[in-house]
């Protein structure tokens, strides 16, 4: 029992197979664009275009469509033309594991009942700070901007669960690692496994593969994607009249011995999943004031 997408839900109970729900991915994939995709499909905005609101996104918290509008590239109502477009259009895994037949409808409103049951308790439906934690609105907006720059950056699809206190961070492969200071004192670590940091690595290096380049190069990648996340911490916490400096990220050289959380700090631990079963976690050592 684990937070589980849809997808891999209905394989584990032998509703589908492995071959069928790729099938239906890809379906999915080709009928779901993205609003890059879409913009472009429709002639208002070029591959050039695109590429320079992507890179836009990496320093400010805006959406696509916002950025672009901010940049002179879209207008409101082509914003507006476009998301319909693609609400009329999107396709469910569910809908599309029927439309190759390896469901019912009746079959899938069951399943879709016992996977809503089966992740009541895992699936974080808002971010929530244990009591106790100081500057917890700071956290929130910290988790929050990791999860967008995910989906926004490295362009991945996830699913979070509850934020947890910890007290140790366990033995993993890879974790980089930055330092909030000013007013607040805190570390921000992000675990990650190899096949994580490579996809990661394709997006900040926009490359669709990362197989010859050096391992060095990959954790520079995972450095730059917390640089882009902690950067945009520190404007959004200024927005909201909070003074927050970074430190330069580096990789942990002790990541596969466990780290012990010090005795003056508070361990916040956010999970994040991934459509392959893949996790990273976001860990953040909280000084207690």
């Amino acid at each position: 029992m684990a937070v589980k997408f849809f997808g891999q839900f209905v394989v584990e109970k032998g509703a589908v197979s492995r071959v069928e729900l790729l099938k239906a991915i890809d379906l999915q994939e080709k009928t779901n664009l993205k609003f890059g995709e879409m913009v472009v499909e429709m002639g208002l905005m070029s591959t050039v275009d695109i590429a320079k609101t992507h890179q836009a996104q990496r320093n400010e918290d805006l959406q696509f469509g916002d950025m672009a509008v901010k940049l002179g590239f879209l207008t409101a109502e082509q914003v507006q033309q476009v998301l319909t477009r693609q609400r009329n259009n999107h396709l469910y895994i569910g809908e599309a594991l029927i439309k190759i037949g390896a469901l019912s409808e009746a079959e899938l409103e069951g399943y879709l009942k016992a996977f809503k049951d089966d992740q009541l308790a895992y699936v974080a439906e808002k971010i929530e700070i244990p009591a106790g934690v100081p500057h917890q609105p700071i956290w929130e907006m910290v988790a929050d901007l990791t999860y967008k720059m995910l989906t926004r950056v490295a362009n991945l699809s996830i699913r979070t669960g509850p934020c947890t206190i910890i007290d140790k961070l366990p033995s993993r492969p890879i974790i980089a690692e930055m330092g909030f200071c000013g007013e607040v004192s805190a570390r921000y670590l992000l675990s990650v496994s190899e096949n994580t940091r490579e996809l990661v690595a394709k997006a900040i290096l926009d490359e669709t593969s990362v197989e010859n380049e050096p391992v060095e190069v990959l954790d520079d990648s995972v450095m730059e994607f917390i640089n882009i996340v902690c950067g945009n911490v520190v404007a959004k916490a200024a927005q909201r009249g909070h003074t927050i400096d970074i430190t330069p990220p580096e990789m942990r050289s002790d990541a596969q011995e466990g780290i012990t959380v010090p005795d003056d700090h508070t361990a916040l631990m956010f999970p994040i999943y991934l459509s392959d079963g893949e996790v990273f976690e976001l860990t953040i050592f909280v000084a207690q004031d």
